[in-house]
């Protein structure tokens, strides 16, 4: 099963109470105060793991807790600090504060760790309390609570390329030809019901092993961007993509138009988000085996000023064509992100 958006309840460790308690030794019964101080309560932190890639661990166990600090003991024994509660998330993933709806936190590299509440300190033993005037405090602090919340976790898949297309247009099996991914395929809609992230293989003898990840999401129907269909599970995970890949059923199957079938997918995520617009964008013109798509292709390209690669999954014409356009277009991406000011601060 997968799961790309979750509400989860979390409480980092509270701090254990500081304790009192007095020297009692031979020949000294009147010892002054020895309490020790209670352990810190353990954070909750997020961790970021290439490994994992849904949130469905959190969906049927939402609730995450750290552990207490220890309370202190006497002969100046400290406690032991609580043990930290590791949520491993998939990257990508956004948290957002239930209460405020702000986004507190954001999961983008493996490994990466975000202490999303704090454990409480520990309280002071009676030790802390012993002035001149007073020899024998007989109070010690209580333990800090610790941080809690409620967050919502929402999924948005990290590859370079965003494939997208209507249903039928060809994206699973153009994802099993060009990557390891296997996602389902058939002759009937939404046969990907999740993102398939999919890895694209470049070997070359002198720059070395090179390698694209490809997001095959679920395919758009018109009004996607109302949420309806599989709507916002789709769109949500090409916000981060550099590349969107649109894929076009050029053979005109089921009476199709290409050329609206281009535009209202351009329609649909200029509705959900207008910055998907400014992102690079290519054209696939898949079925190209087929006896209708050169003439559709002319009609296409007469309406329509992008860069189109012909393709067919089916005969595999055109594949490797359009795996070199990728990794050109993706490596001259990079570069000018490295170069940007934004890059730089």
């Amino acid at each position: 099963m997968f799961i790309d958006e979750c509400v989860i309840k979390v409480a980092a460790g509270d701090g254990g109470r500081g304790c009192v308690s007095f020297r009692r030794e031979k020949f000294e019964p009147w010892g002054g105060p020895n309490g020790g101080d209670g352990g810190r309560g353990g954070d909750v932190v997020l961790l970021g793991d290439d490994d994992t890639n849904n949130l469905v661990d959190y969906k049927y166990t939402p609730h995450r807790r750290a552990e207490r600090g220890e309370h202190g003991l006497g002969s100046d024994q400290h406690g032991r600090d609580g043990k930290s509660c590791i949520l491993r998330l998939p990257l990508g993933t956004v948290v957002i504060d239930e209460e405020t709806g702000k986004v507190v936190a954001e999961v983008i590299e493996d490994g990466q760790r975000i202490v999303l509440c704090k454990g409480g300190n520990g309280g002071w033993g009676n030790t802390h309390f012993k002035t001149s005037v007073n020899r024998a405090p007989k109070h010690a602090n209580p333990g800090h609570p610790g941080e809690n919340g409620v967050y919502r976790l929402i999924l948005k898949s990290i590859a370079d390329v965003g494939l997208v297309g209507f249903p039928n247009a060809g994206k699973s099996s153009l994802t099993n030809e060009i990557t390891k991914a296997r996602p389902k395929t058939g002759a009937y809609p939404f046969t990907t019901l999740h993102p398939q992230i999919g890895v694209i293989e470049y070997l070359d003898e002198v720059k070395g092993h090179r390698r694209l990840l490809l997001a095959d999401v679920p395919g758009l129907i018109e009004g996607a961007s109302e949420n309806r269909g599989l709507g916002h599970r789709f769109l949500k995970h090409i916000e981060r993509c550099a590349l969107l890949l649109l894929i076009i059923d050029m053979a005109g199957t089921d009476a199709r138009d290409p050329r609206d079938d281009y535009a209202h997918l351009l329609e649909e995520l200029e509705l959900y988000d207008k910055a998907l617009l400014k992102k690079p964008r290519l054209v696939a013109a898949n079925k190209m085996d087929e006896p209708a798509a050169k003439t559709w292709l002319t009609k296409f390209k007469r309406r329509h000023k992008v860069d189109v690669v012909e393709i067919s999954c089916l005969s595999g014409e055109g594949l490797d064509q359009l795996k070199k356009e990728l990794l050109k277009r993706v490596a001259a991406l990079r570069r000018r992100e490295k170069k940007s000011p934004a890059a730089k601060a």
